[in-house]
């Protein structure tokens, strides 16, 4: 358990210094992690089948899903800062590997909320959430 806190936690290949003491010092508690975790992981759920009922409201229901669907999934990538930090999960999602579904997964972010907000286009909208949903899965 002790390995997947170091791993989770960024602090396996650190050595000591004086920035990584600041960093320790600052840092939250394992326990405080984990909750906080947990509770934006819940609030990505909520806000994802919050759109997938709105889906079904007249006129504004696209519209309505994409924004949900879209902050659901911002607040789940969100969840995992908690666990790993920004700094080392900033690093994985732009690894080599991990780029090109990143770099989708955050331009479709980015073109849905365009598309229900600025362009007033519902199939764009519904579109950008699927490709959201496949670079996730990539």
């Amino acid at each position: 358990m002790d390995k997947l806190k170091r791993v989770l936690s960024g602090h396996d290949t650190e050595e000591p210094g004086g920035l990584s003491e600041v960093i320790e010092a600052t840092s939250l508690s394992w326990g405080t992690r984990l909750k906080g975790f947990i509770a934006c992981f819940a609030i990505g759920c909520l806000f994802s089948v919050l759109g997938s009922c709105l889906l079904w409201v007249p006129r504004k229901g696209l519209t309505l899903f994409a924004v949900f669907y879209t902050l659901g999934n911002i607040a789940s990538i969100g969840s995992t800062l908690f666990l790993m930090g920004p700094m080392k999960q900033l690093k994985r999602m732009f690894e080599p590997t991990r780029l090109i579904a990143t770099s989708v997964m955050l331009l479709c972010l980015i073109l849905t909320l365009c598309s229900a907000f600025w362009w007033r286009k519902q199939g764009l909208a519904l579109l950008f959430c699927i490709l959201q949903f496949f670079a996730l899965a990539w």
